[in-house]
């Protein structure tokens, strides 16, 4: 298992991912100074989002149905606790978009291939 959104595991067998790129936000505001720089104040933490990216190819690694459920997980509207491989709970998530792109098809029209980033904000 490489992390789990709620009881959603991205491993091998599911959709692991390649990338993870985490983005942490710190809020000040600003006072306008006549003749100087603003003056600033730290009010305290921001917005802190994830962005995980990888592809399936189903029958070597991945299934469709894991980024369905994904879509499932994020039509519900509920937060997931964010749990790394090593145990590290990152808080409670909501997915806030899903981008899914299917290539090297069949003829029988399924995706051999499918690249997802899944985005999600932490609450």
């Amino acid at each position: 298992m490489l992390m789990a959104l709620g009881l959603f595991t991205f491993e091998i067998g599911t959709a692991a991912f390649q990338d993870l790129v985490r983005r942490t936000e710190w809020r000040h505001a600003e006072t306008p100074r006549f003749g100087a720089r603003p003056a600033s104040q730290f009010l305290g933490p921001g917005a802190e989002t994830f962005s995980l990216s990888g592809i399936v190819l189903p029958g070597l690694s991945g299934r469709h149905s894991a980024i369905r459920t994904l879509r499932d997980m994020a039509a519900s509207g509920e937060a997931h606790a964010l749990v790394d491989a090593r145990g590290t709970v990152h808080g409670d998530c909501v997915i806030v978009s899903l981008d899914e792109r299917q290539s090297e098809f069949l003829n029988t029209g399924e995706a051999r291939r499918a690249e997802f980033t899944l985005e999600l904000r932490r609450l």
